[in-house]
């Protein structure tokens, strides 16, 4: 397949942005990356692709329509491209319960650990990093369950619940960085901190996954960003 078949939209710093880039690793593509810098504005082509929602990442695939949204990514690369290994389970139950992992981590996960950087007092920060450590018991619990004592969500291989979860590791270690605190936890998350070693050395992840020193800095930068507009809001 040429280069120019597939393209890929995404932002380095987003998690979201990764998740299409490990599916077609995992079904060995070749693919173009095309970054945007949303901190500069929009391309062209994003606002062309993505009218609704203007967002990245999207997929263009040949003369097809572009697909966006990073989960109905990950699901049309499994189904395009289902000679490669499978992304999502076969079994209906088991797809049923890794989209209803993957839609949690989105809606209520992922958002709490974003609140931690941005938590006005001790208080908002406790309630944030509380949120967070129970989903996180939530997602071990689902680990032991989903992945039947094998290496991932997915089982022996990366799948689809180990993509959408396994997105958020970089932010989450800078979240830990920030908190000069452990949120994975060998004593009360032991599965998965074995797991998200594993994920993250994963051939088809590890050179898509940021350093954290630099998705640190780039924290830094969104931080300060959020709390200018707050303030410049209460002067209103």
């Amino acid at each position: 397949m040429a280069t120019n078949e597939v393209k890929v939209l995404g932002s380095w710093p987003s998690p979201y942005a990764m998740r299409p880039r490990i599916a077609l690793n995992l079904k060995s593509l070749t693919y173009e990356y095309i970054e945007e810098k949303l901190w500069e504005g929009k391309s062209e082509l994003l606002l062309q692709s993505n009218p609704v929602y203007k967002k990245i990442p999207v997929l263009i695939h040949g003369d097809n329509k572009p697909i966006c949204e990073s989960l109905i990514i990950v699901q049309y690369i499994d189904e395009a491209w289902s000679s490669g290994p499978s992304i999502l389970p076969s079994d209906p139950c088991e797809r049923a319960v890794a989209r209803f992992w993957a839609a949690y981590l989105d809606d209520k996960w992922f958002p709490a650990v974003k609140s931690i950087g941005v938590a006005k007092g001790e208080e908002a920060k406790k309630a944030a990093i509380a949120q967070v450590e129970a989903g996180l018991a939530l997602m071990e619990e689902a680990y032991d369950k989903c992945s039947k004592g094998k290496g991932y969500f997915g089982g022996d291989e990366v799948g689809y619940l180990d993509i959408a979860f396994g997105s958020f590791l970089g932010w989450l270690r800078v979240t830990e960085k920030f908190n000069a605190m452990k949120l994975l936890d060998e004593g009360k998350t032991p599965g998965l901190v074995k797991w998200a070693d594993r994920f993250c050395s994963h051939a088809a992840v590890k050179d898509v996954m940021p350093d954290t020193d630099k998705l640190a800095e780039f924290g830094k930068f969104v931080i300060a960003k959020i709390r200018a507009a707050g303030a410049a809001a209460e002067m209103h």
